[in-house]
């Protein structure tokens, strides 16, 4: 499997995969600091696109190496790069939203690519949070930071600087 995009979504996508028994699980995206974490929670190889932009390539032999690609960045170039790695009749799971993207159809069907959209609703809420509750998954490697509630424009700062911060939380005690 192939997780584009590392953030808190593609991370967590990452978790859910191990815990559903993915065999091999990819990741990439453009931090070094995303790509840590992601491995921290399961991923057993990561690229840094940004310094790596050919890190995929041994991927690309025989049509494609990848059953699953789970495109969580919302880049247009992640999804493209993914198209080219992804097996004929392959899945696609597209969970990043990044506005309007242009996709080679033709690439979509001559790999009779299966193509999905995927949002979150409130089902999956309380299934994560049994999860988290029985210590099944832990997602406390993708809290970079808890700052006192007292200090909100530190931590909404921190918030949103991704070479810095993973998930931010807030500490009320």
């Amino acid at each position: 499997m192939l997780v584009t995009g590392c953030g808190p979504i593609g991370s967590l996508i990452v978790i859910a995969a191990r815990r559903a028994g993915a065999a091999e699980i990819v990741a990439t995206d453009i931090t070094d600091q995303t790509l840590a974490r992601t491995r921290q929670v399961g991923a057993d190889h990561t690229v840094n696109m940004a310094t790596q932009p050919n890190g995929l390539d041994g991927y690309k032999a025989n049509k494609g190496y990848f059953d699953v690609l789970i495109e969580a960045s919302g880049n247009e170039q992640a999804l493209r790069a993914g198209f080219e790695v992804l097996k004929p009749r392959g899945i696609l799971v597209n969970v990043g939203t990044g506005g309007e993207i242009s996709l080679p159809l033709n690439v979509l069907v001559a790999k009779e690519f299966d193509m999905r959209g995927s949002f979150r609703f409130h089902e999956e809420f309380a299934l994560a949070v049994e999860l988290m509750n029985k210590k099944l998954v832990d997602v406390k490697p993708l809290i970079s930071h808890s700052v006192p509630f007292r200090d909100f424009e530190k931590a909404f700062a921190l918030a949103a600087d991704r070479h810095q911060s993973m998930k931010v939380q807030l500490n009320f005690s």
